[in-house]
């Protein structure tokens, strides 16, 4: 009985562990059925002084989007990170963006002088362009190319591949 009940785990173990195993392969970045070009969800938003900032409008230069909140303090965090991509691209052709999610614009206006924000800020009150753009949490960067696709998706400014858009001069 003692040994039926030892092959039986053995058994259990191999058929949970097998499957979970060869699963972690399944995921390739340059998969063959997964869509090369991701193009980006066109929005329309208003910036702080109403003036309307449309997508379609940029492009021809790669864009990145910050998706954050005032209240999150990982957002606060990644500020000094996101004035540095800032200073050092936007003068390259880098339009640089910040979508507050769902806040009053009084309160992103006091948030935004308060960090000295360079670039341009808009207000996504209803939250319909986070939820275009799938955003489970903040902050989340988007990185598009000049033709309009998604390269990345990220929650660290480390983690955006500036230098594919931007090479090093020599």
């Amino acid at each position: 009985m003692n040994k039926k009940i030892k092959i039986l785990l053995v058994v259990v173990i191999l058929l949970i562990c097998i499957p979970v195993t060869l699963s972690f392969g399944q995921y390739r970045s340059n998969a063959p059925f997964k869509q090369k070009n991701i193009p980006a969800p066109d929005f329309s938003l208003q910036d702080l002084q109403g003036k309307t900032f449309k997508l379609r409008n940029h492009l021809g230069k790669p864009v990145v989007i910050f998706f954050g909140t005032t209240w999150c303090p990982s957002c606060r965090a990644e500020i000094p990170a996101y004035k540095s991509i800032y200073e050092k691209y936007a003068g390259r052709g880098l339009e640089v963006i910040y979508i507050d999610i769902n806040e009053p614009a009084e309160k992103v206006a006091r948030f935004t002088k308060s960090y000295s924000f360079p670039y341009v800020v808009l207000l996504d009150r209803d939250g319909s362009v986070a939820n275009d753009y799938n955003i489970v949490g903040v902050p989340t960067l988007v990185l598009i190319d000049k033709e309009g696709n998604i390269i990345t998706m990220a929650h660290r400014t480390s983690d955006l591949p500036l230098n594919k858009l931007f090479p090093a001069s020599n």
